[in-house]
């Protein structure tokens, strides 16, 4: 039996996988307080910024949200001016609202487009891992909506007015129901075998996509993705990440441990990605910075959270081998941080995979 983390031939002794399990519980949850330490002295995120990159052969297209209101996608065609290849790629944490990450940071999604597939990028979804909220982000018992946090480091939001959003966040059902099908209704894109990929959150957003919408996305890719959310300490991880993008409350999003947090979480849902022989993309780096990361903190943030990212997709990798699931490649590249520079890589890494698989 081959080990999940390395090339070592050497058979596993019967208590093997307690040691493993005990490994990673060690290692997520020293990681983990080393992300903690890091966000608390310093409450940031903004990893390799960039001036926005507006692509004027994308265009706008408004959709109406049951709860949200009208909500932006940016679309750029494929070259070939085909309806039937389509992907979504999903923006991070720190998702603005004026566009997509991977258009303000990247040129993804003009690369995509050579290979004549349809790129779809929503807009907006701040802290949201494009999840079903069970209710509007209060904090500290200030209503949602009500300040400055829309927009910004929620550490002063907070204090500021107020944070989060006035309405519930309902991203799960508008990219499965009302995006999709405006998608088609509209501009005759196919509804059925997308792919998804997305970077940090969005990455293990678009694998709950795949998992319980497989109808509709037959392949999935995760960058730097936290893909086991109920080890210990990421709850917490997660929590100061989102009061500080935004000032959104965790709680809000789902209670602690219940049913829907878990239904949140790659580690737990893994055997549904089986299942549905969803293609899958997996890429995490060490955390060690490139030539193109400088040497401030932003670099240092980076490394510590790809570092966490690292552990959670290792472990995730670990409990796919342990079902059996030979659905998923994955990309550990010896350099790379938490940053744009690395998504970017691996996303044109990913492309023959997510070119051959939907459609």
């Amino acid at each position: 039996m081959r080990s999940p983390f390395g090339n070592s031939n050497s058979p596993q002794r019967p208590n093997a996988p307690r040691r493993t399990a005990a490994w990673l519980r060690r290692t997520v949850l020293g990681v983990t307080l080393a992300v903690l330490a890091s966000l608390v002295t310093a409450v940031t995120g903004s990893i390799a910024t960039a001036s926005a990159a507006f692509n004027p052969a994308a265009f706008d297209f408004w959709v109406d949200s049951a709860s949200m209101g009208p909500i932006k996608t940016r679309v750029l065609r494929a070259a070939d001016g085909n309806t039937n290849r389509v992907v979504y790629a999903l923006d991070g944490m720190r998702a603005r609202e004026d566009l997509n990450g991977w258009e303000i940071e990247t040129t993804v999604a003009e690369t995509l487009a050579s290979w004549n597939i349809n790129v779809v990028m929503p807009v907006g979804g701040q802290s949201s891992f494009y999840a079903d909220w069970n209710a509007p982000s209060e904090f500290l018992g200030i209503p949602a909506g009500t300040g400055s946090a829309n927009t910004g480091s929620g550490a002063t939001d907070i204090l500021s007015g107020g944070p989060g959003k006035s309405y519930r966040y309902t991203w799960e059902t508008f990219l499965n129901q009302d995006l999709r099908w405006a998608l088609r209704d509209r501009l005759g894109f196919n509804p059925n075998r997308n792919g998804v990929f997305g970077l940090s959150t969005g990455g293990s957003a678009a694998l709950t996509l795949a998992a319980y919408h497989p109808d509709q996305f037959s392949f999935a890719g995760s960058f730097s993705g936290y893909l086991n959310n109920s080890a210990p300490g990421m709850r917490e991880a997660i929590r100061l990440g989102m009061i500080d993008a935004g000032g959104y409350n965790v709680d809000s999003m789902a209670p602690p441990w219940g049913p829907q947090w878990l239904r949140m979480d790659p580690f737990v849902f893994a055997p549904n990605l089986i299942g549905n022989n969803t293609r899958l993309y997996i890429a995490a780096a060490s955390g060690r910075p490139t030539a193109n990361d400088g040497p401030n903190f932003g670099t240092v943030n980076g490394m510590a959270l790809e570092a966490l990212a690292l552990v959670n997709t290792r472990a995730f990798q670990a409990r796919m081998a342990t079902l059996g699931g030979g659905n998923a490649t994955y990309s550990f590249p010896e350099y790379g941080i938490h940053a744009w520079n690395t998504w970017q890589d691996e996303a044109n890494r990913m492309l023959p995979d997510l070119s051959a698989n939907i459609g």
